[in-house]
């Protein structure tokens, strides 16, 4: 790393380089996140069991990842999980016509 004329702060300018490239990889996940809660938001609303019990494993894992790596809270990821969870279960318990 190339240092300033006097040397002072070369470790907040790397601290800031550092929290820019985590912000970065988080709003990623957490984009994912989102991204895939509406296609299975959407999947529900059409009554399209087969295809949301499919998303759900990917969303959970996803969900996970993103706890264990603390880009969410993990109570935050098992209160999304159990949301999605609860509207696979009432698709299945009450199937309308699609």
């Amino acid at each position: 790393m190339a240092k300033l004329k006097t040397g002072r702060h070369t470790s907040a300018i790397k601290a800031w380089r550092k929290s820019e490239k985590l912000a970065s990889k988080n709003r990623g996940v957490k984009n994912k996140i989102r991204d895939i809660s509406k296609e299975f938001i959407a999947l529900a609303e059409k009554k399209d069991i087969e295809n949301t019990q499919k998303l759900l494993p990917k969303a959970y894992a996803l969900l996970d990842k993103a706890a264990k790596k603390s880009t969410i809270h993990w109570k935050a990821a098992a209160r999304k999980k159990s949301r999605l969870a609860a509207r696979v279960k009432a698709i299945a318990q009450n199937p309308a016509v699609k």
